[in-house]
C-alpha cells in the first residue's frame, strides 16, 4: 500500500530536498510562498533569492497581507490561480525534460507522455482563466533540477510519484480557499486529472494506485512539518 504523504521521506525523494524554483520577481516569490503557506504545498520548492533582484521599494521583507488580498493587492482567487500556475509550470517542464532524457521507453513512456501533455494544457487553462479575470499570469520561473533527475528512470518515476501526490494535495487544499464557484469547479476538474496521474505513477513504481476510499485532507502544518528539513525560503 502506498505511504501517506506524511510518511514519505520527502528530503530524499523530492528533488533531493533542494529548492528548484527561481523567480524573476521578488513579488512573485512572496505571493507563491504566501499561498503555499495557506494551502500547505510547495514552499519547500522555492529559492530564497530571485534572478533579477528585488522589486522597486522592496526591502526584502515579506509584507503582511489581509485575508482578502494577496501581497500584490489582488483578489485571493487570482493569487491561488497563480500559485497553481507556478506548480503547473514546474510539472510541465519536469515531464518535458523527463521524456527528453530518454530514460523511459515502452509502456512507461506511453503513459508518461500524456501526463506531460496534460500539464501543458493545465498551464494554458490557468493562464486563460487568470487573463479572463483581468489578472496577470505569473511569469514562468527558472527551474533547476538535481543532476540525474532525468537520466535515472527509477529516480525520475519515484520523484514523479511524490510530485503527483503533492499536486493532488495542493488542489484539494485550494478547495476550501476559492470563493468563485466557476474557479472552484475548474480546480476540482484539474484535481481529478492529477489524481489519475498519481495512480498511474503508483502503478509504474509498483505501489497501490488507489490506497484509500477517500483522499486524505492534510493541513498546511502537517505538510510543512513533513518537509521542514529542506525549507529554504
Amino acid at each position: 500500500m502506498a505511504k501517506p504523504i506524511s510518511d514519505i521521506d520527502l528530503e530524499q525523494q523530492l528533488f533531493e530536498g533542494e529548492p528548484v524554483i527561481k523567480f524573476e520577481k521578488e513579488v512573485d516569490r512572496r505571493n507563491f510562498l504566501r499561498y503555499a503557506g495557506i494551502i500547505g504545498v510547495g514552499s519547500t520548492l522555492a529559492l530564497a533569492g530571485c534572478s533579477s533582484g528585488s522589486d522597486e521599494g522592496d526591502n526584502g521583507a515579506t509584507p503582511a497581507a489581509s485575508p482578502t488580498e494577496d501581497a500584490a493587492g489582488e483578489n485571493p482567487d487570482l493569487g491561488i490561480l497563480n500559485y497553481a500556475l507556478t506548480l503547473e509550470y514546474l510539472e510541465a517542464e519536469f515531464y518535458e525534460k523527463g521524456i527528453a532524457g530518454n530514460s523511459l521507453s515502452g509502456r512507461e513512456k506511453e503513459l508518461v507522455t500524456p501526463i506531460r501533455d496534460h500539464e501543458k494544457a493545465h498551464v494554458d487553462a490557468l493562464t486563460t482563466t487568470i487573463e479572463s479575470l483581468n489578472g496577470e499570469p505569473v511569469a514562468k520561473p527558472e527551474f533547476t533540477f538535481p543532476a540525474g533527475t532525468f537520466t535515472d528512470k527509477t529516480k525520475f518515476l519515484t520523484t514523479a510519484q511524490v510530485f503527483e501526490e503533492l499536486g493532488v494535495a495542493a488542489y484539494h487544499g485550494q478547495v476550501k480557499e476559492i470563493k468563485n464557484g466557476e474557479i472552484l469547479g475548474a480546480a476540482a476538474s484539474i484535481a481529478g486529472v492529477e489524481s489519475r496521474h498519481a495512480a498511474i505513477l503508483n502503478v509504474l513504481i509498483n505501489k497501490d494506485p488507489f490506497p484509500a476510499a477517500v483522499e486524505t485532507t492534510k493541513t498546511k502544518e502537517e505538510v510543512l512539518d513533513a518537509a521542514k528539513d529542506f525549507i529554504k525560503a
